[in-house]
């Protein structure tokens, strides 16, 4: 009797290992392993003279390519193509694709370049007085609300004293980074201004500072709050704006060179039948390119899905089912489940019930590619980081 089996064969270095483990030599398994390694992309744009040389050279490669059912005749306009096969297959293909036309060398370098992105599995974000290392294991960035009005704990910590109790405590627990916000953004939030937000933040920060030795994050969509949170001693911002919201923002980041957490967070609701996660990539390279154009350098941004934001609770659950596609942008990622209202509806619990839920989403993330997970509870989240990463091997 023959033993047949699957093998979990991406990243690349379980594959590599696979292969040793059947006897292979190293250089063996080096020159094999991107023929172990699948992926599926998906393509949009293509003009159908273009959509039919790629479906053409793919197959003559032994890879798939599936398009509009109209898109061989011309009849469909620009179509999507989704293309399926292992890196080998890819780069073969990239190679004939940079000696076409119809923008094909242009679709060569962005496939190559995603295929880069995929296997990034570390990244270092400098700050002012030190630099974050994610990757081997998700960090955990603890929430710190200086508001009276937050969704599960508004009013807790708005006295300084129980505010930098709290704060020593997530320290104590395993957080990163203390994610300091003043202005909550709970569903019906009133806004408050930039002073009032400065007042109950600022002078927390300036206490704060000597007694962690972790950064301290502002979680604010105002570059005037933010840029006057770095002076007090915050070395992150955390823009729920996604540096959309406010132009001032990107200047700032580029002036100062802190990190930015870029949250998805659109205008209007995500269309319910729309493209979620192409319409989420779109939005983050639309802030990239702004941040860029502002000065801002590639090892500033963090990508943040926006859970809660803008989005049903089914949309929340796909988001963090598909977390991984987000890798393509070769950028750390952030995920914040905590005590969301899509979980308490699923639960049919209030915010304040739902850590465990929070605990068991942030596992999820992290198994799914966030290097940062954003939680209330920080004890509950390292040890489920520590759990994904188990899982992860990592």
């Amino acid at each position: 009797m023959f033993s047949v089996r699957p093998l979990t064969a991406s990243p690349q270095e379980n594959m590599f290992n696979h292969l040793l483990s059947v006897g292979a030599s190293a250089a063996g398994a080096a020159y094999m392993r991107d023929k172990g390694v699948f992926y599926t992309l998906r393509v949009d744009g293509l003009i159908p003279a273009a959509a039919r040389i790629l479906k053409q050279e793919m197959l003559s490669r032994g890879g798939e390519c599936a398009l509009h059912e109209k898109a061989l005749t011309g009849e469909s306009g620009l179509s999507p193509a989704l293309l399926m096969g292992t890196e080998r297959q890819f780069k073969e293909l990239c190679r004939k694709l940079a000696m076409q036309q119809f923008s094909l060398p242009r679709l060569a370098e962005e496939i190559l370049l995603v295929l880069k992105n995929l296997e990034k599995r570390e990244f270092v974000v400098p700050y002012n007085g030190g630099e974050l290392v994610l990757g081997e294991r998700a960090a955990v960035m603890g929430i710190l609300n200086a508001t009276p009005d937050s969704f599960s704990d508004g009013g807790a910590y708005a006295e300084p004293g129980a505010a930098i109790a709290h704060a020593l405590k997530m320290q104590e627990q395993g957080a990163a980074i203390i994610d300091l916000g003043g202005e909550s953004t709970r569903p019906g939030f009133l806004p408050v201004g930039a002073d009032e937000e400065k007042r109950r933040v600022l002078s927390l920060i300036a206490s704060l500072k000597p007694l962690l030795k972790i950064p301290v994050s502002i979680d604010t969509s105002k570059a005037e709050v933010a840029e006057a949170a770095l002076l007090a001693g915050a070395s992150i911002i955390n823009d729920q704006g996604g540096l959309q919201k406010d132009s001032h923002m990107t200047a700032l980041a580029a002036a100062s060179g802190a990190p930015v957490v870029i949250m998805h967070n659109p205008e209007s609701e995500t269309p319910q039948d729309g493209d979620l996660m192409g319409d989420m990539i779109a939005f983050f390279r639309r802030s990239i390119e702004l941040g860029l154009a502002a000065g801002m350098r590639e090892n500033q941004f963090i990508l943040d899905p926006g859970l809660g934001f803008k989005k049903t609770g089914r949309q929340n659950f796909q988001v963090v089912a598909r977390l991984a596609e987000l890798r393509c942008l070769g950028l750390p990622v952030l995920a914040g489940p905590s005590r969301k209202s899509f979980m308490g509806g699923l639960l049919g619990l209030p915010p304040a019930e739902l850590d465990s839920a929070s605990a068991a989403v942030a596992a999820l993330c992290a198994a799914n590619g966030a290097h940062l997970l954003r939680l209330h509870e920080v004890g509950r989240g390292v040890q489920a980081a520590k759990i994904a990463g188990a899982v992860l091997g990592r």
